[in-house]
């Protein structure tokens, strides 16, 4: 079992910053690719950024690319949203994701990719 608590939202004006924080807790030691997704009122839960456990591996929405970067660090158990330069488009709940099974596919932007999820963090971004 893996228990997720994300950590760091809150209301910004665009052109702000924020980080995300993502603590894991239980079987740390099996989260081979934690990730972020985000849903905004009325649409489906989209991805954001996700890392692998060897950190060697990192994928973002296209969306979000240049501005957002997702890091990891192992001693704290914790993943990281770094988001800049933010837009009133990229208000929404953010949840952290992740597979604590040894991955069989590729699809990691995928939902059901990820078989652990947090309860998510509220991020408002004003105009």
């Amino acid at each position: 079992q893996v228990q997720l608590v994300e950590s760091g939202g809150g209301l910004v004006q665009a052109g702000d910053s924020l980080r995300l924080s993502c603590t894991a807790s239980g079987r740390t030691s099996s989260t081979y690719y934690m990730g972020w997704f985000r849903q905004a009122p009325g649409k489906e839960r989209e991805f954001v950024a996700t890392i692998s456990r060897s950190i060697s591996n990192i994928y973002y929405a296209d969306s979000v690319k240049g501005r957002f970067t997702i890091s990891r660090d192992h001693a704290k158990n914790t993943v990281y949203l770094q988001m800049n330069t933010l837009k009133p488009e990229d208000t929404a709940v953010y949840y952290c994701a992740a597979r604590t099974v040894v991955p069989s596919s590729s699809r990691v932007t995928d939902k059901i990719f990820y078989n652990y999820w947090g309860q998510g963090t509220q991020v408002t971004v004003s105009s």
